[in-house]
């Protein structure tokens, strides 16, 4: 298929390379042209100096920005992909944004005939290298039905969740659950440490039954280690974070324990972790100011 990808962070970069093995047509866009450049050289395809050039001709345009504004541009600015874009294509956002943005750009593709899908991802940078994302999908069922397979190309797991605005409300579940988990292993790993145990070992025995998850699995160890250089950034979280708690207040949805875990990592920010891993929560146990 004629694709573009707009957007080459460390999720679209690796993204759209799975496009272009799966032999697409791709085009990308990216606010830094050297970023594009290295892409093109890696993979092929072409390059487009604005959203709404790397967008024309495309069956589905994708993107994965930073935040609302970066979706509100990108889709719809005046050189926004919308702007490129023919009736009956589809445009795909796998920013994590909010639902309400969602639904504006929504609104904005529908009255040109385009149909939009909200899809945020999980699995961060590993999963998008490794195309083995989860992928939420906000939506109507026939725009998502022909944009599946493509979507597939980078993901495990494609799952229309309900209209617009269901994937980034999806999304936002992930990292509630995510929040309060890290915080509880690191307490964990803290009490461990403090009571003089064998973290690792206690980390081993304890991931065979029911406290297992994808955390202590993938950060237990290199939280025990102190090491913190690599994966989802604690700005990206409360970014993230800060979506969540603005739809709770509009919601009425009580979420206690995320509004503390957001003000804990706003301490590691505080400390120059902006952009450590999220499991740098443990450094405020071990190491208090």
């Amino acid at each position: 298929m004629k694709l573009a990808f707009l957007g080459l962070g460390v999720m679209g970069y690796p993204m759209a390379g799975h496009l272009a093995r799966a032999g697409h047509d791709v085009t990308v866009y990216n606010r830094s042209n050297a970023k594009a450049a290295k892409w093109v050289e890696a993979h092929g395809g072409r390059s487009a100096a604005t959203p709404a050039a790397a967008a024309k001709g495309a069956e589905i345009v994708m993107m994965c920005v930073g935040n609302d504004d970066d979706v509100r541009a990108v889709a719809a600015g005046a050189d926004g992909a919308l702007s490129g874009m023919a009736k009956g294509t589809i445009l795909v956002d796998h920013t994590t944004a909010s639902a309400e943005v969602a639904r504006e750009v929504d609104e904005a593709a529908t009255k040109l005939g385009v149909a939009f899908l909200d899809a945020p991802v999980s699995g961060g940078q590993a999963g998008a290298e490794n195309g083995k994302l989860t992928i939420m999908v906000g939506g109507d069922a026939p725009a998502f039905a022909r944009a599946e397979s493509v979507l597939a190309t980078y993901a495990r797991a494609v799952t229309l969740m309900g209209g617009v605005g269901s994937g980034q409300l999806t999304k936002m579940v992930n990292q509630i659950c995510i929040a309060g988990l890290v915080e509880g292993l690191s307490e964990g790993i803290h009490f461990a440490m403090r009571a003089g145990l064998d973290a690792e070992r206690v980390l081993d025995v304890i991931s065979k039954g029911a406290a297992q998850s994808w955390q202590m699995e993938n950060r237990g160890k290199t939280m025990i280690a102190d090491k913190f250089d690599f994966g989802f950034a604690v700005d990206w979280m409360r970014k993230d974070l800060s979506i969540c708690l603005a739809e709770a207040r509009r919601n009425g949805a009580m979420l206690p324990v995320t509004a503390v875990v957001d003000q804990l990592y706003g301490q590691v920010q505080a400390r120059g972790g902006g952009r450590w891993d999220t499991s740098s929560l443990i450094r405020l146990l071990n190491h208090p100011k």
